[in-house]
């Protein structure tokens, strides 16, 4: 017996502290300087505004989503053709809120590198095109948008320029999202596109703001981020929601496994960092480009910076009482947008590089005083991980890994104060997100 608690102890420790070179490879190879130098580009457009100009090769946003389109098509270049680049559009009719005054045209640009063997599970990293000032409708006057959101727009591309060296397992996709500001057009159109086409998509990063390190507060901090998620997806059926009463769950749905996930790849790698799990959709009644996502039942969380400063948020560019207002490119911490780029890299090679999470993951071991635990066989997978965690436990505290079967019982833990999952451990070592259960077992 006491061999067998070695062993299991020693299996646990080894798989835990397995990790790739490859990604402190990737996390060393993005740039503050290239970053800098892409979001400087982008406010030099004056405006990025939805509605603003179209034809203008130096202003407007007509003339930063050719110029994203052409940083990606450089980057495929440079990895022979490895990026499918296109625009992804959808027309809106003036009129359909009260900020699309006019008819426009919301253009997502998409830049997508297969993977080589699960080529129709997605990852998505994304960053927002527009930019606004005070007035929502205002798309005449300058509106730099250096940190809200030239910050997440650029990581995005830099995470493409050093992903694009690799191959993955699984497809990931680079967008540069439209319409944000104007009612999350660009959002919505990309997910129907997804739905359309029935792509798999694993999981959505939105980048919204990552550049600012003093928050109006007063507080600096250049190591804390936050990971907006909701709860359960809002497709969950009624009887889901009625099961979920008994079973529990109401803190264990897709987007929430995928910040766990962030949590627990940024602690291994970048340790310094200090990722916040936020438990909400987003911040208090406002919204980003994740929750289209959401709303058609993908997985999707919002990654940014701690602290925000107000007086730099959607305001005209303008000095009063001696404060500066305006999000201008000066306020923008260029070694704080890299850490979090990296965060958004190394998780987005540590999922492209794993294989599927477990289906159909069952649960039980009811009045008992073992938990019992079975699901689907992943193609790909050399073993997987069951976990557990306290009840009130925001993370994965607790894994037992097993070889060569697709069920297990954990002799001892009982059923009724825990939580359970499983992950899908590729040969390579990445494992896949987890799996909350989804049935019970009698």
């Amino acid at each position: 017996m006491k061999k067998f608690i070695v062993l299991f102890l020693l299996t646990s420790t080894t798989i835990s502290a397995q990790t790739d070179t490859k990604i402190y490879d990737i996390i060393n190879a993005i740039s503050a300087d290239r970053i800098k130098s892409d979001i400087t580009t982008l406010t030099n457009f004056g405006t990025r505004h939805t509605l603003s100009d179209t034809i203008s090769n130096t202003r407007g946003i007509g003339a930063a989503r050719r110029w994203i389109k052409s940083e990606f098509d450089k980057i495929s270049s440079n990895c022979n053709n490895c990026l499918k680049v296109f625009y992804q559009k959808d027309f809106v009719k003036k009129g359909t809120n009260s900020r699309i005054t006019k008819d426009v045209w919301v253009v997502n640009v998409v830049a997508i590198q297969k993977g080589t063997k699960y080529p129709n599970n997605y990852i998505v990293m994304s960053g927002d095109i527009d930019s606004r000032i005070s007035g929502p409708n205002n798309f005449i006057d300058d509106a730099p948008g250096a940190n809200d959101n030239a910050s997440g727009m650029a990581g995005t591309i830099e995470a493409a320029r050093v992903l694009s060296n690799y191959t993955f397992e699984n497809s990931i996709i680079y967008v540069g999202l439209s319409g944000e500001e104007q009612g999350l057009f660009g959002g919505k159109g990309l997910a129907a596109y997804a739905k359309e086409k029935n792509w798999n998509i694993v999981g959505v990063m939105n980048n919204d703001m990552i550049g600012n390190i003093k928050g109006v507060d007063g507080i600096i901090d250049n190591r804390t981020f936050r990971i907006f998620s909701e709860p359960v997806p809002p497709t969950e059926t009624e009887r889901q929601r009625k099961a979920r009463r008994f079973y529990g769950g109401e803190v264990d749905g897709i987007s929430r496994q995928l910040a766990r996930y962030i949590y627990t790849t940024t602690k291994t790698y970048m340790p310094e960092m200090n990722p916040k799990m936020i438990y909400r959709l987003d911040r208090f009644g406002r919204g980003g480009h994740h929750r289209p996502f959401n709303d058609r039942g993908f997985a999707g969380i919002r990654i940014m910076e701690a602290h925000e400063n107000y007086t730099q948020q959607h305001q005209d560019i303008r000095t009063e009482n001696g404060i500066e207002y305006g999000d201008r490119l000066q306020f923008v911490n260029f070694e704080y947008a890299k850490k979090l780029t990296a965060v958004n890299a190394i998780n987005l090679a540590s999922v492209a590089s794993a294989p599927p999470s477990p289906k159909n993951v069952g649960i039980g071991g009811i009045v008992e005083a073992s938990a019992k635990l079975q699901w689907d066989k992943v193609d790909g997978a050399k073993g997987y991980k069951i976990y557990w965690r306290d009840t009130t436990s925001p993370t994965w505290d607790n894994f037992k890994y097993v070889e060569k079967t697709t069920k297990f019982t954990l002799e001892g833990i009982v059923l009724d104060n825990y939580f359970f999952g499983v992950s899908a451990v590729g040969k390579n070592g990445h494992e896949s997100i987890v799996s909350f259960p989804s049935k019970i077992i009698r």
